[in-house]
């Protein structure tokens, strides 16, 4: 069997991309229908009620969010493809 080597650069920037397009999609999903969002949200953290942290709003803090969450998935997609290689190898 031939064993894949994954691009560590390839593979962080497609990993930072497609974050950059969910944040941006999420964002839009909270801004247009926000009570929706909220019952998504909550259901994610097993019906803990988010209420009195809920905004509605993705305004305010979106490019911290948004740049935060990016670099985060970077350097997270870069970290995977680097231990795969190194796991890979045995």
């Amino acid at each position: 069997m031939t064993k894949m080597k994954l691009n560590e650069l390839g593979f962080a920037n497609a990993s930072a991309a497609i974050t950059a397009v969910v944040y941006v999609v999420c964002s839009l999903a909270v801004a247009l229908f926000p009570q929706a969002s909220k019952a998504v949200g909550q259901s994610w953290f097993h019906g803990m009620d988010i209420s009195l942290i809920w905004t509605g709003s993705p305004r305010g803090n979106f490019f911290l969010g948004f740049i935060t969450a990016v670099i985060g998935m970077w350097l997270t997609g870069w970290a995977f493809a680097w231990l795969y290689n190194r796991f890979a190898k045995k």
